[in-house]
């Protein structure tokens, strides 16, 4: 494979189940329609509300994700990152998890988020993902298949963690994903630099689906969906509407940015 036809699906995702993915599955048509063979959803993709509420529902969301998408990948002959949704974690509380969802519908990647956000960035904005998310195992998950290039995946508040990013560029990703639900406050201020210095950093491609707008009634995200090459050019930007984001991600051109200035090789730490 030399080239490849990626898409970002940039969602307002709610707190109902039923309409956010009937929402999903009219972007992943697009996505395919429009000829991307892999399609990547934002974290909370099915559900976007109250944390608690999310953690009441993880059964009925878990249960609807994993039986819609691999029907859609099958149907449409795509592969689908389903960025974040709530999995049964046996403790009570659930995983961020993110699945990777093959043309044959067969689930055939997992990773469960491992930085939990923590955070209180003004005293009107204060989360605790730790209340209702239990972190995953601290190992960098990279997908490999015949038919793709090798995909990192990790979700949202990882990304300021580059630790993780290394360990998949060790594994041999290609390709990282990013699936996030950016606060405002956060978003403007660090989301493209931190993206693009992942990217620059590992000599990847980043594709980094994300949430926009109002969520339920207080919940805002940052939106800007993008797509960058292992140079830090960004190759598509979604902005604050809704929409799906396509870049042609040129597999030959990854191999000569790793040639010329071939940075993973040098580490000495």
């Amino acid at each position: 494979m030399k080239t490849l036809k990626a898409a970002a699906v940039q969602l307002n995702s709610q707190p109902d189940v039923k309409i956010s993915l009937q929402v999903v599955q009219k972007g992943v048509r697009e996505g395919a329609q429009n000829g991307a063979k892999l399609i990547c959803l934002p974290e909370n993709f099915a559900f976007l509300g109250d944390e608690k509420e999310k953690l009441k529902q993880s059964s009925e969301i878990s249960a609807e994700v994993e039986k819609k998408l691999p029907e859609w990948a099958k149907e449409m002959n795509v592969t689908i990152i389903g960025g974040g949704y709530p999995a049964q974690a046996g403790t009570g509380k659930i995983y961020n998890r993110s699945i990777v969802v093959n043309p044959d519908g067969e689930i055939s990647a997992t990773y469960d988020k491992i930085h939990l956000f923590d955070v209180e960035i003004s005293e009107e904005e204060t989360w605790r993902e730790s209340d209702t998310v239990q972190a995953g195992k601290r190992d960098g998950v990279v997908y490999k298949s015949d038919n793709l290039p090798a995909i990192g995946l990790s979700i949202c508040y990882d990304l300021r963690f580059p630790e993780l990013y290394r360990k998949m560029a060790e594994q041999g990703a290609e390709i990282i994903t990013v699936p996030s639900a950016f606060t405002r406050p956060t978003g403007e201020a660090h989301w493209k630099p931190l993206l693009q210095a992942r990217a620059i950093e590992n000599s990847a491609f980043v594709i980094a689906p994300a949430q926009t707008g109002l969520h339920g009634e207080k919940r805002k995200t940052w939106g800007h969906s993008m797509i960058i090459d292992p140079w830090g050019k960004i190759l598509a930007d979604a902005g604050t509407e809704p929409g799906v984001i396509y870049a042609e991600l040129d597999l030959e051109y990854l191999k000569e940015v790793r040639k010329k200035l071939p940075s993973l090789e040098h580490r000495v730490l």
